[in-house]
Order: structure tokens, then C-alpha cells, then sequence
């Protein structure tokens, strides 16, 4: 049985193709998606602004150690792309950063 292991992974991507529709819908909910909602969170939390030029995820995915950082990025970026044509929302590249917090070492002021 393989180890697993958390990751904390952010999603970026920009804004490309948006609907009227869906760029009204964006800035009506803006204000849950501003710095406040910053978490990390299994089913993602997005976040962007008013000028709807690049957005971000930020997910906590669990996954097999010997995975590595790549494998959870590759699925969080899945777990976006699947968000973002849900709500009918177009975008460019995603690309994304890992952090394994099960590997991270603390380093405790005073001690």
C-alpha cells in the first residue's frame, strides 16, 4: 500500500472568450471570489477581480507520495478545467504549482 500525501496546489489561468453572459455573472459574484476567499479547499476556491484578466484555484489534493507534486497538480488542474466548463466560462493555459505539506519542513522561531 502506497504512502499518501497532501498537497497544497494553486491553478492560474487568464480570462479568454467570455460570454457576455458569463462575464456578467463573474462580476455579480466578484465579491466572493476576492482575496478573502483565498483557501485552500478539496473542491477549490477561486479567486479574481473586476478586471477579469487572470483567475486562480487553490485546492488540497491527497494523493499517492510516489505520485509526486506532478500528479496532484495534474489533478487539481483537472478538478479546474472541469469547474471553469461548468459554468461556461472560457480560459487559456492552466498551469499550476504544488507544495507537498507532508515533506515541508518548519522552521520555529526561538527554538
Amino acid at each position: 500500500m502506497s504512502t499518501q500525501h497532501t498537497y497544497r496546489v494553486i491553478v492560474r489561468g487568464t480570462w479568454e472568450g467570455l460570454t457576455d453572459e458569463a462575464r456578467a455573472r463573474l462580476l455579480a459574484e466578484v465579491e466572493q471570489h476576492g482575496l478573502e476567499a483565498m483557501q485552500f479547499t478539496e473542491e477549490g476556491s477561486l479567486t479574481y477581480d473586476t478586471v477579469l484578466k487572470h483567475f486562480s484555484f487553490r485546492y488540497v489534493v491527497v494523493s499517492d507520495a510516489e505520485d509526486g507534486e506532478e500528479m496532484a497538480s495534474a489533478i487539481a488542474e483537472d478538478r479546474a478545467e472541469t469547474t471553469l466548463k461548468e459554468h461556461g466560462y472560457g480560459h487559456g493555459r492552466l498551469r499550476s504549482t504544488a507544495t507537498d505539506m507532508d515533506t515541508m519542513k518548519i522552521n520555529y522561531k526561538g527554538r
